[in-house]
């Protein structure tokens, strides 16, 4: 059921206009002048407001600037007996989603009221939608190893050095990553990821470099690689030990002269990418069984970042499981829950073999299975092994 707040220093007005919407199924709210109509519409989310024009204390175009101020999602519908044309083009001007005049046509009423809602909702889906694709999640930590890479990213960002992300599975070498590239010169680019180890060995140079329609027995058409589609950005080379050896030859090439050839091609194709690798392996150790290149891995690590483990930062558990919660509660549409000082010292003691993308997921599990708080014995029933 929608809210709608309704704002006239007409009493007969308003009351006309809540019987007609409470019948249609919405719940109203009213306030005799726009003091009251602001102080109402901060300390409740409405989904719609209708608002007079000409009121004492605060008239409807002041309530529309400061209600833009506060919540500038919220539709607002101007209603007035005294307008004219240059009227409803200031209200719209302002910030109104429409005009109508008093009386107001009962059909057209309802419809913009409705059209006007539909908008809200697009509106806010299409932010939490932007939100989800393009936020760059924080760096949560105060641990010295966290401290450390904050520090280097810092100075390393703005360069276009070639950065080697070292790590085990899952303790966030992608974020450190994404925040490398949101800092420096490059972030209105692109930044193309790349698995290395999801993909097959025959497939990576396709993958990478693309290749030209006929070059092999499944290319019907021609494919723009990762290197091109990276340029003027960045390119993650995530799991980068697992490359195979052809694949590292032309990587190879790609960094020292700035310049890809397309699968099935002749022509060099020159692009402008920064390089950023990850893996959870020892490369040099790769090196020495014949792996990994040893030249390439001088090429790739220019900077070397290395992300703890989570056991090894213990100490900033406190501060990702309060931040995974927000993130949870809110994706589910549900009011955070505290989580108890018990439970959380449970959490630390826990040994997390898959680091911060284990503890998100543990985080999640309470979230859906505990009640209205998670304690301690929560965490005994849902994470502790039996």
């Amino acid at each position: 059921m929608a809210d709608i707040l309704i704002i006239d220093d007409e009493k007969a007005i308003r009351k006309t206009l809540s019987e007609i919407l409470s019948f249609e199924g919405y719940k109203i709210d009213e306030a005799a002048d726009g003091e009251e109509g602001l102080k109402k519409f901060k300390e409740k989310t409405y989904d719609l407001v209708l608002c007079d024009i000409k009121m004492p204390k605060l008239d409807g175009i002041e309530f529309l600037q400061k209600a833009g101020e506060s919540n500038p999602d919220v539709p607002v519908i101007m209603i007035s007996g005294h307008g004219n044309i240059e009227t409803a083009v200031e209200a719209v001007k302002k910030g109104a989603y429409d005009y109508i005049s008093k009386p107001p046509d009962l059909n057209r009423l309802l419809i913009t009221i409705r059209n006007a809602m539909e908008k809200g909702i697009l509106v806010t889906e299409t932010k939490v939608l932007k939100r989800k694709v393009s936020r760059v999640q924080e760096m949560i930590g105060q641990s010295e190893g966290i401290r450390r890479i904050k520090e280097t990213i810092e100075k390393v960002a703005p360069t276009d050095a070639r950065i080697l992300v070292t790590g085990e599975n899952g303790v966030g070498k992608e974020l450190v990553a994404r925040w490398i590239h949101e800092k420096s010169n490059r972030a209105s680019g692109p930044i193309i990821e790349v698995n290395c180890a999801a993909i097959p060995g025959e497939l990576i140079e396709s993958e990478l470099f693309g290749h030209e329609k006929g070059s092999f027995t499944s290319a019907i058409k021609q494919r723009i690689g990762k290197f091109e589609s990276a340029n003027g950005g960045t390119l993650f080379l995530d799991e980068i030990g697992d490359m195979s050896s052809n694949a590292q030859a032309k990587v190879l090439r790609a960094l020292q002269e700035g310049k890809i050839t397309r699968v099935g091609a002749d022509k060099d194709i020159s692009v402008d990418v920064r390089v950023i690798a990850a893996t959870n392996k020892d490369l040099l150790k790769e090196v020495e069984a014949k792996n990994f290149r040893l030249d390439l891995y001088h090429r790739l690590s220019v900077i070397l970042i290395h992300v703890p483990s989570l056991n090894d930062r213990r100490e900033d558990i406190p501060m990702l499981t309060d931040q995974f919660l927000e993130d949870i509660c809110r994706d589910y549409g549900i009011a955070p829950k505290p989580i108890t000082e018990e439970a959380i010292k449970l959490l630390q003691a826990y040994n997390w073999t898959g680091n911060i993308r284990e503890l998100r997921n543990v985080v999640e599990r309470l979230v859906i299975l505990s009640g209205k708080e998670i304690n301690g014995e929560d965490v005994r029933n849902y994470v502790l092994p039996k």
